[in-house]
């Protein structure tokens, strides 16, 4: 009789527990279900610029971002600034950013789902690519 009423109670504490309802003696007797923050759900945006060793911006470079998950590829052709965006990055997932321009390539970044910023600002930087530089019109 008195291994089933210890089984019991321990049923009953372990219920108490996995529901969230452990008693602790505050001041209602029992602290509710603790607040678990989530992983980060929802889209981020991923934008930046792509430079050259001098820092200049680059133009027309292909920037790539890689679902590591489902090895799903998005690319994006650099702006007249080397800007470029993407939108609607899942931030439940990791991803790999890099840009790569006449054979040259970034070191490659990553973003982990484990950062909570919504807007994923960074420079990828073409390190043995320089732009030429334009000679001046001849008149």
């Amino acid at each position: 009789m008195r291994l089933n009423r210890t089984i019991l109670a321990a049923g009953a504490a372990f219920a108490l527990l996995a529901a969230g309802l452990v008693p602790l003696g505050s001041r209602d007797g029992f602290i509710g279900p603790l607040a678990v923050q989530a992983q980060n759900l929802g889209q981020r945006v991923v934008s930046g610029a792509v430079v050259d060793a001098n820092s200049a911006p680059v133009v027309g470079a292909t920037v790539f971002l890689k679902d590591i998950k489902s090895k799903a590829i998005r690319s994006y052709t650099t702006t007249e600034n080397g800007r470029f965006r993407f939108a609607s990055v899942n931030m439940a997932e990791e991803h790999e950013l890099w840009a790569e321009m006449n054979g040259k390539k970034t070191a490659v970044k990553s973003i982990s789902s484990w950062d909570a910023r919504k807007e994923f600002e960074v420079e990828l930087k073409l390190k043995d690519f320089t732009l030429p530089v334009s000679s001046p019109p001849v008149h």
